[in-house]
């Protein structure tokens, strides 16, 4: 609840059951499991000048694009309409041109959008026409996966059981509603995940305040989410400590350089923070919702070299021009429009449907008045039934990210109610 959708490496939900983390690997024997890391994040002093960097950096992607290509299975690529997939979709349709054939490419959009659709500084214009640009652009052949909200929220169940654990509420639901389409013609996509958290493209990059917060930056609501819980079940944990003392398990293994700077140093812990948490958030998602249907999704910027060579591009490179992943859009100018490079970053995109919000509300209060309803076992009810008095208003923050808000937020509810039930866990206290 502290930390949700996100949890600690290594750590399972049930008690004594671990996990490796990223990077390490396990023998067991007769003496128990020993556990070794075989890779790490080292900082290096980076001496190539601007013009080498770009060129570095190219090669590194486009070679990794081109590997995740190799497939002996009908492959195609995700295409939202920014920055990352739509250069994975250009270098891939490139490659297939070469070879005679056709790159075909997927988007997935959400009935009414376009009516309902409300600008903000995270999403601040809609994806569907700079898709039919790109796919126009590199001559794919696409296919848009529209979602109506009432399937968008009777999915919130078996995209939780797909990952095992409450997620990330309709921005699962709706991955694994698409892939499942997806998985209809094709048996592996490649898709656009970790570029924003290697290259520097969230807003809690460039924002000091968050750069420099005692808290994760994607989730800056945890005396409103620890308000939530039932009196005393948290025993001797205090809210905030425990939530900077995971932050300092990952940052206390930040390596650094003798010459870096305060703002270096705050740029590679922030760098760890989005490489050990919000990216593997992201990475177990995009895994488990769509080989619930069997589809394999490649994430060609995830590539050990790429993340090595950008652990040590200086921040004036990478922020290139002032703007978020300027040296990626730099290098993204040989093979995109001009207008889609320079595009102001756009997230995965969610319903702004109203009917949405109705559905989780009403739903969330059909469980709740149910009579093996489980969340009053770790939820203060006098609070829950405020926030829904309220419609959520009283809850101010995000919940997690750029994307969960406050219809997310009830969704998020609903999960764990479900999996409550259905996982039936003895709460220990």
């Amino acid at each position: 609840m502290l930390l949700g959708p996100a949890r600690k490496g290594g750590m399972g939900v049930f008690k004594d059951i671990q996990e490796l983390e990223p990077a390490e690997c396990g023998s067991f024997t007769a003496k128990g499991l020993m556990k070794r890391r075989y890779w790490q994040l080292k900082a290096m002093p980076h001496t190539e000048s601007l013009t080498d960097t770009m060129g570095h950096l190219r090669y590194l992607l486009v070679d990794s694009i081109n590997r995740q290509l190799v497939s002996d299975v009908p492959l195609c690529t995700f295409l939202s309409g920014g920055l990352d997939s739509s250069l994975i979709s250009a270098v891939a349709a490139r490659k297939y041109a070469k070879e005679g054939r056709q790159l075909s490419t997927y988007s997935v959009d959400y009935k009414d959008n376009r009516r309902n659709f409300v600008a903000s500084s995270f999403q601040p214009d809609e994806d569907a026409p700079w898709i039919v640009k790109m796919s126009r652009h590199i001559g794919s052949a696409h296919t848009n996966v529209e979602i109506d909200s009432p399937l968008l929220a009777d999915a919130l169940i078996p995209s939780m059981r797909a990952r095992d654990l409450p997620g990330m509420a309709d921005v699962d639901s709706s991955l694994y509603l698409f892939c499942g389409e997806v998985k209809k013609n094709f048996t592996v996509a490649v898709s656009g995940e970790c570029a924003d958290e290697l290259l520097g493209g969230y807003p809690w990059y460039h924002k000091k305040e968050l750069l420099y917060s005692d808290s994760f930056p994607w989730s800056q609501s945890t005396a409103e989410r620890a308000e939530l819980l039932k009196s005393g079940i948290l025993g001797d944990i205090t809210p905030g400590e425990y939530v900077k003392s995971a932050m300092k398990q990952t940052t206390d293994r930040t390596s650094y350089l003798d010459t870096d700077k305060e703002n270096d140093r705050a740029m590679r812990r922030m760098f760890m923070l989005n490489f050990y948490w919000f990216m593997q958030t992201l990475l177990d998602r995009k895994d488990r919702c769509s080989m619930a249907h069997g589809l394999e999704v490649r994430v060609p910027f995830c590539d050990h070299r790429i993340a090595e060579y950008a652990y040590n591009i200086p921040w004036e490179l990478k922020s290139l021009g002032g703007r978020e992943k300027g040296l990626v859009r730099k290098i993204a100018e040989e093979f995109l429009p001009k207008d889609v490079v320079w595009r102001k970053k756009s997230p995965y995109p969610k319903t702004h449907n109203p009917d949405y919000m109705k559905l989780v509300f009403e739903q969330f209060r059909m469980l709740s008045a149910e009579k093996d309803f489980r969340l009053p076992e770790i939820l203060d009810m006098q609070k829950i039934n405020e926030l829904i008095s309220s419609e959520g208003r009283s809850f101010e923050k995000n919940w997690y990210g750029q994307l969960m808000c406050t219809p997310q937020m009830f969704a998020y509810l609903i999960q764990l109610e479900i999996w409550l039930r259905e996982y039936n866990p003895e709460i220990i206290l």
